[in-house]
């Protein structure tokens, strides 16, 4: 991929999600009954959306309504096992719904960051902070492929159906392994590949920021992932996404190339 088409990806997601913060669209078109789960929902729709990738009303009620954006494929919170006093990244935080669920589990001893390359999205962020008063979660703009984070900082790393909308995986995974302390863990809901895709879907712009066009195989995954230095890696597929799933591009049969599924890994210890 040339440089060009790597920051027209950039600024194509950019806008889309700016739009979703706005509340001006959904990131796949204009916002409707059929818009996008994974990009903005109907609205009135967003907790039934959040139901299905797996939240309920106890996390609902643990972050500001603005929060719960029916963004995602997944909840990364709850295959995480956070621990209080650990310091969580939340790579692509959107609304910061992850975040305040993040926060609840680390307490006041602990540290939570979001970063989010959308500055809509992480002024969003930051008044849903102020709502909450959360003296532990801050959020940052920044890529994901160059955050803004110090070296060995963090314990955890959460993302939810943002690594699918990078251009450069690759420098991704490697951003999340140095960010990481030694031991610390990657605990990731994103969109998959289950065969190589068709160009007509892997060269839609609207797919691409709506998490299916950039999707990719679980080979080139664990290739990306396991040479950034993780080990103990387990991409396991959810098979009940499918229906999730097969609303995002009404007509187009997306279900049948993706599903969601959870990554998880870990930085070795020293």
């Amino acid at each position: 991929m040339t440089e060009s088409q790597t920051e027209d990806i950039r600024r194509a997601v950019r806008e889309r999600y700016g739009a979703v913060a706005a509340g001006q669209s959904g990131c796949c078109g204009p916002a409707a009954e059929t818009a996008s789960p994974c990009c903005a929902p109907a609205p009135g729709a967003k907790h039934a959306t959040a139901r299905k990738m797996g939240y309920g009303e106890a996390d609902f009620a643990a972050a500001p309504d603005e929060a719960i954006m029916g963004l995602g494929c997944g909840n990364p919170t709850a295959i995480a096992a956070l621990r209080p006093g650990e310091t969580v990244l939340d790579l692509g935080s959107g609304g910061g719904f992850d975040c305040f669920l993040a926060a609840r589990e680390v307490g006041s001893e602990g540290r939570v960051i979001g970063v989010d390359m959308t500055p809509e999205m992480v002024e969003r962020a930051r008044r849903n902070a102020a709502k909450m008063e959360s003296r532990n979660v801050e959020f940052r703009l920044g890529e994901i492929e160059h955050l803004p984070v110090a070296d060995g900082s963090v314990d955890v790393i959460l993302s939810n159906c943002v690594i699918n909308l990078s251009p450069d995986k690759p420098a991704a995974f490697e951003e999340a392994f140095r960010v990481l302390r030694p031991g610390g863990r990657l605990c990731v809901s994103d969109i998959v590949a289950t065969a190589p895709l068709p160009e007509e879907l892997r060269g839609d712009e609207a797919l691409v920021c709506g998490c299916i066009g950039g999707a990719a195989t679980v080979e080139d995954l664990t290739a990306w992932i396991e040479a950034a230095g993780f080990v103990e890696l387990r991409i396991e597929i959810k098979g009940e996404s499918r229906d999730l799933v097969s609303g995002w591009a009404l007509g187009r049969g997306v279900e049948d190339w993706v599903a969601s599924a959870t990554i998880t890994a870990r930085k070795p210890p020293r």
